[in-house]
C-alpha cells in the first residue's frame, strides 16, 4: 500500500513538472516569434505577433495571474493594432503590480495604447501615473509632453474651426441682410415707380377727359368776355356820373 502511494506521488510530481515545462515552452516559443517579428523594421509582421499571442494565451490558461506573461500578451496585442484590448490588459496589470518599476511600465504601455486610440486625456493621465512610480523614466516624460502638445494643437484647431464657422455664419447673415435690404429697396422703388406711373396715367386720363375747345369757340368766348367787360365799365361810368350829378344839385341848393 505504501509503495502504491509513493508511486502516485511520484507520478503527480512528474505531471506538475511536465505541465510547467509545457507552459514555459509556450512562453519561449511566443517570445521567439515576438523577437523575430520585431527584427523586421520594414513592416509589421502581424502573423508572427498573432502566433505569439496564441502561445501566450495557452500558457496563461495554466497560470492566468502571471504578470510577465500577461505583459507579453499585452505587447503582442499592441503590435497587432488591437489597442483597445491592449490598453485594458496594461491597465489591469498596472493595478495589480506592486513593484513600482513594473507598475510604471504598465502605465507607460497603457498610455501608448490610449494615445493610438486618440484618447489624449486618458493617455496623459497614464503617463503621469507612470512618472509617479518612476520619475526618472525619460520615455514617459517624452510621451507625456508629446501627448500634451497634441492636445494643445487639437484645442487650437477646434477653436480655429469654431472661429471659421462663426465668421462664415456672420458672413452669411450679412449676405442675407444685404440681399434683404436690396430686395426691400427694389420693392420700394418698384412701388414708387408704380405709384408715379399711376399718377401720370391718371393725369393723362383727366386730360383726355377734358373737352377740347376749338379756335373759333375760344375766340367767341374771349369776345363775350370783352363785351361783358365793356358793359360792366359802362355801368360803372353811369353810376359814377349819376353820383356826380347828385352832388352838384345838392351843392347848388
Amino acid at each position: 500500500m505504501k509503495i502504491v502511494c509513493y508511486l502516485l506521488l511520484i507520478f503527480s510530481f512528474l505531471s506538475i513538472k511536465a505541465n510547467a515545462q509545457e507552459e514555459r515552452k509556450f512562453i519561449r516559443k511566443g517570445n521567439d516569434l515576438y523577437e523575430e517579428a520585431m527584427k523586421d523594421t520594414a513592416h509589421t509582421d502581424t502573423i508572427k505577433f498573432n502566433k505569439a499571442e496564441v502561445l501566450y494565451r495557452k500558457a496563461l490558461e495554466k497560470r492566468p495571474d502571471d504578470a510577465k506573461w500577461n505583459f507579453n500578451l499585452g505587447n503582442a496585442l499592441y503590435k497587432q493594432n488591437n489597442f483597445k484590448e491592449s490598453s485594458s490588459k496594461f491597465e489591469e496589470l498596472a493595478k495589480k503590480n506592486t513593484d513600482k518599476i513594473d507598475k510604471s511600465r504598465s502605465y507607460y504601455n497603457m498610455g501608448n495604447s490610449l494615445m493610438m486610440q486618440k484618447k489624449l486625456d486618458e493617455s496623459i493621465d497614464a503617463y503621469k501615473n507612470a512618472l509617479r512610480n518612476n520619475p526618472n523614466d525619460l520615455e514617459s516624460k517624452y510621451n507625456l509632453l508629446y501627448a500634451m502638445k497634441l492636445k494643445d494643437q487639437k484645442q487650437k484647431q477646434k477653436q480655429n474651426d469654431k472661429n471659421k464657422d462663426q465668421n462664415k455664419n456672420n458672413k452669411d447673415k450679412n449676405k442675407n441682410k444685404n440681399k434683404q435690404n436690396k430686395d426691400q429697396n427694389k420693392d420700394q422703388n418698384k412701388n414708387q415707380n408704380k405709384d408715379q406711373n399711376k399718377d401720370q396715367q391718371q393725369k393723362q386720363q383727366q386730360q383726355k377727359q377734358q373737352p377740347k375747345i376749338s379756335k373759333e369757340n375760344a375766340e367767341r368766348m374771349l369776345q363775350a368776355l370783352e363785351n361783358n367787360e365793356k358793359k360792366t365799365q359802362e355801368k360803372l361810368k353811369k353810376v359814377k356820373a349819376a353820383k356826380t350829378q347828385q352832388q352838384k344839385i345838392e351843392k347848388d341848393w
